[in-house]
Order: structure tokens, then C-alpha cells, then sequence
């Protein structure tokens, strides 16, 4: 299977006001992204609260997602929440049975943080051993602590056939281009989490974005990843990348709480629920997000043809 370009959202996981999932609004929020132009979908992942999910859970809202999303985008979805590495190989394939097209391994869970690279990598090709035929991808999840993927490590797992995805989440725009020319030639999509250098990552050949900013402004990302190069449009290329990168530190506190929040705010209705124990949404962030989406607003107005 092949990945498109462009954005794949971090999906959100709407939960109802007592914390059970709220698979109405989920089905709504597929649909959200998909009208906003998302090229696929990555369920059950950090942003969708994953480890605040049960096992059942985790497979039910996956399940959900490519089922709602019904063949138009591909869907990707974390497979690995710790144990064994045959207890993650077990999941890995109860994950590719709900029909996504890609499984997601997160790289802190193949090693212990004192353990070295070879060690990481032993792991990984034993996992790719006990899931044979299942597509996989690789995600520099932050919990339960970042372990970056070194460019030869990533080259040898894409030279296998078996790896299409990875959520780039280094921070470094020389490690994004070193890992792009290890997976050259190959069926591969290195789609990067950090806005900071979106634009520049894009021109140097990552697929698309996958970031927690598609969840308060979907639209904008795919418009960027759509105009990143366009010649017409660089000014208010230059703006956006400006936009996010201003607005960096206040997207990321008291999330995903905030991102919620702004959806409301936008009009989408979906609970303020979360599991995760984060930041409260003072009254403070609210009137920062309400400026946020303010000047996005006439940002948009200015800049964007978002069609």
C-alpha cells in the first residue's frame, strides 16, 4: 500500500461528559477533517488520548474511524501499548484486522531508555518477524519517553518493504532530511509533527504533516501542505509558517484539552472532556485561544484561497 501526501490529522478521541467514548461526534469529527481536505487518518494515537483507553476501546475506535472513513482516505492507527514483544506483535494484528492500512509501532516500547540502538533494532526486526504482511510505521511518540529513530536505523527497517509511515517528531531539520534520503527509492511517507520548519520539511520531500495544529486548524495545514512550493503564494506561505510558529507554546498547553476548546469555538460541537491529566483551561488560556482563532480569522480573510 501506498501513503498519500499531505496532511493526516492526529485524530481526537470526543468523549461524552462521563467519560465514556462518543462515537456520534466521533463520526462528525472523521467527517470534520475530511471536509477540511485530509489526505488519511491516524486513530488511536497520543492526541486521541491512547493510553487512557482500554484495549477494547483502543480497537473500537479504530475500528469506528475506518469504518466512517469508508475507503475515501487510508487509515493509520497506533498497535503497540507495551508488554512483550509477542504481547505487541498479538496487538499489531488485532489492530490490522479493523481494516487500517497501516499499523503504527511506537519507538520509545522496542527498547529501554539505557538500552543502545543495536538493541532497538534487534526488536524491531523480531516485531516485524511476528507480524508478517502487516504494513507498519514508526512513531517518535514522546511517552513513555522519545526515542528518535536514527536515519540508518530507519533506512534498514524501509529497505524491508514493510515500513510506508513514520511521524518525524526530532525537532531537527537535518535529522528529517537524513532520514528522507535512507527511505529514497522506497514506499515511503516521512510525515513530520513540527510546525516550526513545516514549510522547509515539505520542500525537502517529506510527505505531509501530521501535528496537533491540524486540530484546530485543519484546513490551514492541508492549504499548506497543498501551496508549500507555489511561487503565487509565497508571502502568504511565509505568513502561515509565521502563524504557527508564533503561536507554537500556547496550541500545546493544556492539550488536548485547548485543541477541543477551539473546535467548540469554531462551531463543532464536541465535549471539553478529557482523560488525560493536563493542564486546566483557565480562564486566561481561553481568552488566548479566542485571540488565536481571532487572528486566524483574519489571516484567512487576508491571505488564504482555500479552494
Amino acid at each position: 500500500m501506498h501513503l498519500p501526501r499531505g496532511f493526516i490529522p492526529v485524530m481526537l478521541t470526543p468523549f461524552h461528559d462521563d467519560g465514556t467514548v462518543d462515537f456520534d461526534t466521533l463520526t462528525r469529527l472523521t467527517e470534520y477533517y475530511l471536509d477540511a481536505g485530509a489526505a488519511g487518518l491516524f486513530a488511536t494515537c497520543l492526541s486521541g488520548e491512547m493510553y487512557e483507553l482500554t484495549p477494547p476501546e483502543r480497537l473500537a475506535v479504530t475500528r469506528h474511524v475506518v469504518q466512517m472513513a469508508a475507503g475515501r482516505v487510508p487509515v493509520v492507527a497506533t498497535g503497540t501499548f507495551g508488554g512483550t514483544l509477542p504481547q505487541q506483535a498479538d496487538f499489531v494484528k488485532q489492530t490490522y484486522e479493523t481494516g487500517v492500512q497501516a499499523v503504527i509501532v511506537i519507538s520509545s516500547l522496542l527498547a529501554e531508555p539505557d538500552e543502545p540502538d543495536e538493541v532497538w533494532l534487534e526488536n524491531a526486526h523480531e516485531l516485524l518477524h511476528r507480524t508478517e504482511g502487516v504494513p507498519l510505521g514508526f512513531y517518535e511518540c514522546p511517552l513513555p519517553y522519545k526515542r528518535l529513530l536514527s536515519p540508518h536505523q530507519l533506512g534498514q527497517l524501509v529497505a524491508t518493504g514493510r515500513v510506508v509511515y513514520h511521524k518525524d517528531t526530532s525537532l531537527d531539520l537535518a535529522q528529517v532530511r537524513a532520514k528522507l534520503a535512507a527511505g529514497q527509492g522506497h514506499n515511503f511517507g516521512l510525515y513530520d509533527a513540527y510546525l516550526v520548519h513545516a514549510v522547509d520539511s515539505l520542500r525537502a520531500g517529506s510527505a505531509g504533516l501530521s501535528c496537533i495544529q491540524g486540530n484546530f486548524f485543519p484546513e490551514l495545514i492541508v492549504w499548506l501542505c497543498r501551496y508549500f512550493d507555489d511561487p503565487a503564494r509565497g508571502e502568504a506561505v511565509e505568513a502561515v509558517q509565521e502563524f504557527f510558529t508564533k503561536n507554537m507554546d500556547l496550541m500545546h498547553t493544556a492539550y488536548p484539552t485547548i485543541a477541543k476548546y477551539a473546535l467548540r469555538q469554531r462551531g463543532f460541537p464536541i465535549s471539553l472532556k478529557t482523560r488525560r491529566d493536563v493542564e486546566p483551561l483557565t480562564p486566561g488560556l481561553r481568552r488566548r485561544t479566542d485571540e488565536l482563532l481571532a487572528d486566524y480569522a483574519g489571516m484567512e480573510a487576508e491571505w488564504l484561497t482555500l479552494n
